[in-house]
């Protein structure tokens, strides 16, 4: 029987897979990214609706800001050019619309260095940019498990998803088998996201989400919630 695998690809599918499995222990499942509120604001309610929002977040959020650079971050990784590092993360910063927001993407990046640091995986002193977001820090383990670009978006993205259906079934609620609707009908959206984000230059980046950006600023002085704020 062949097989068109090799030891560093399997070890590297399995490096992706570490990365985004729910089970990291970074924190990710105790944000909601805006979507509690929508709940609350009776801007979601249902499955379809719900569907709705992610595949508007996906297309006008992570394909434009978060995807793309990633990909430019993980070359920059490649090429350990601390500038452009510092660059890319500064700038996703910049488009961090609430103090939630922005916490949520420095807290993330500081358990995954943690976490990276703990298994001696960090890279050489002055490439990590100070204070680096998520995003960044993401970049680089793709990179060191020698994951593919592409397959770090699709990893990130995948990521993304589990976590937002995650938040809906605790706080919709949304049924465990409605969720797996939602997984079969976006997959092929997050193909498209990857194949987006992919072919867009530096001046075409930058998300447009006004809603997330409400919800989530609702979100801060929510009076009851279950995610983190």
């Amino acid at each position: 029987m062949s097989t068109d695998s090799t030891p560093m690809a399997d070890l590297s599918l399995l490096g992706l897979l570490q990365l985004v499995s729910p089970a990291l222990p970074i924190g990710a499942f105790a944000w909601s990214q805006g979507l509690e509120s929508a709940f609350e604001l009776d801007w979601v309610r249902n499955e379809d609706e719900l569907g709705q929002w992610l595949a508007g977040v996906l297309d006008d959020g992570l394909t434009r800001c978060e995807l793309p650079v990633l990909a430019r971050q993980q070359q920059a990784w490649a090429d350990s050019e601390a500038t452009t590092l510092a660059q890319w993360n500064d700038w996703l910063h910049a488009t961090r619309e609430t103090a939630e927001l922005s916490d949520e993407d420095v807290r993330l990046g500081s358990a995954l260095t943690r976490l990276l640091t703990s298994l001696e995986l960090m890279p050489e002193d002055g490439l990590m940019p100070h204070e680096p977001g998520y995003v960044t820090v993401f970049a680089w383990a793709a990179h060191q498990r020698n994951v593919p670009v592409r397959q770090s978006l699709l990893g990130f993205a995948w990521a993304w998803l589990e976590n937002q259906l995650a938040v809906a079934c605790k706080a919709l609620p949304l049924g465990h088998t409605a969720a797996q609707r939602l997984t079969e009908k976006l997959r092929p959206a997050l193909v498209s996201a990857v194949d987006a984000a992919l072919a867009l230059e530096d001046d075409e980046l930058g998300p447009v989400l006004p809603g997330l950006a409400l919800a989530s600023a609702h979100h801060e002085t929510q009076y009851s919630r279950l995610f983190r704020s």
